[in-house]
Parts: C-alpha cells; structure tokens; sequence
C-alpha cells in the first residue's frame, strides 16, 4: 500500500533539513515498528534528513549514491539520474522537448557516473554496501522535484531484493509523489504544496550541504547505532 501525507493548511516551512527529518521521523515509525529496518540517504540533501529520522528510530543509517543527470546550460533541470549498480533513468519528455542530442546525454551521464564513483568511495571507504536483501528500507531524500533520483534510487535497490521499499521525503510534488507509487511499496510525502516550484520553498535554510557533513553523520550515526 502506498500513502502521502498532504501538507497541513497554512504550514511553515522547516527551519532546515534536521527539523524536516524530525518531522519525517513521525510518519515513518509505524511503517518500520517491530521490522529488521535500515535508513539510506540520497546524497547530499538526503543525509542530515535521514540522520534524524534514523536517530529517532533507532535505526542504522548508510547511504545510496545517485547522481542527477542535469539539463546541458541547465544543469539545475534534471532530465534523468544514475545510481549505483549501473541503473538509469531518463525522462524522455524532457530530452525531447528541450531538443537534447544523444551525444549531450551521453556525456552528461559519463561525467555524472564519475562523480558518483568518486563519491562512493569517499563517504563509504572500504566498507562494503549495506546488507538490505530481506529488510524494510526506508529511503530518504530532502524533496521530491522532479522524481528522477528517488526511482533511480528504488530500481537500483529492487535488484537487492529488500522486502520493501519505503519512499519518504519532508515535501514534495503532489504529481511526483503519487508518481513514485509504481516504484515503492510506500511513499511518505510529508507535504505537498499546492503550488509546488523547487524543494528549496520548504525550507527556511535550504544551504548545500558538502562532503564533510556527510561524512561526520555517518561517522555519528555509526557511532550511535545499537550493536
């Protein structure tokens, strides 16, 4: 079964990612209560929502690395995503519509596909991907925009045979989030504006977030997690 959350009348937006995964944290507890559960993070955005949703849980925290493939001179504008394990997802309405050539694509999804390799081994090191084959996998992201990430993200998982797949984001698209339901199990769109424009009208402190704050919460989750 698949749920969304409509956003309350007149809500403010968060303070930041931390207050949106401590909102978020609520909605996801009765969908992992008494389930072998793990919490993976979209990269950058994803993490310090998750941090907080997988500390009040009591949940193990990792990551899963995908790479928005974005507009050539619009970069900002995603006309697909990669994910670990080769996985890719293209919105061909958009690459048509903006007249985007094969070749452009291509290079895009190589320069993209480096990145992504560079930043698993930089937030991961050595250790191995998570175990999820068998688990309920809560997946984490800051906003739903565009979508593309977030089913990259489940295709990719799919091929590891969790026992579900639990979508949750702080804010959303409306079109997105009900979207999302033929790739999850569950979605969890914590609100969604009627007049949805960017992930960022969500939040109050919308700053990027780098390498190192990724690393430091993993690192204090690693630490926090039960034996």
């Amino acid at each position: 079964m698949a749920l969304a959350f409509p956003e309350s009348s007149g809500a403010a937006p968060y303070r930041d990612r931390h207050d949106a995964g401590r909102a978020l944290a609520g909605l996801v507890a009765p969908h992992v209560a008494g389930r072998d559960a793990i919490v993976l993070a979209l990269p950058r955005g994803g993490v310090p929502v998750a941090y907080e949703v997988a500390r009040a849980l009591g949940l193990p925290l990792d990551v899963l690395v995908v790479r928005k493939l974005g507009v050539p001179g619009q970069e900002e504008f995603a006309m697909g995503a990669v994910a670990t394990g080769g996985v890719q997802v293209l919105d061909r309405r958009v690459v048509e519509a903006l007249g985007v050539s094969d070749e452009d694509v291509e290079l895009v999804v190589r320069r993209e596909t480096a990145e992504l390799r560079r930043r698993e081994r930089d937030y991961r090191g050595e250790r191995p991907p998570p175990a999820v084959a068998g688990r309920t996998v809560v997946l984490v992201d800051d906003g739903l925009a565009t979508g593309a990430s977030m089913r990259a993200a489940v295709r990719t998982l799919r091929r590891l045979r969790p026992a579900r797949i639990v979508a949750a984001t702080p804010v959303g698209a409306a079109e997105r989030c009900a979207a999302l339901r033929l790739d999850a199990d569950e979605v969890i769109c914590a609100r969604m504006p009627a007049r949805f424009r960017a992930v960022s009208q969500g939040y109050l402190d919308f700053d990027q977030v780098d390498d190192e704050e990724v690393r430091e919460l993993l690192a204090l989750s690693a630490q926090a997690a039960p034996a």
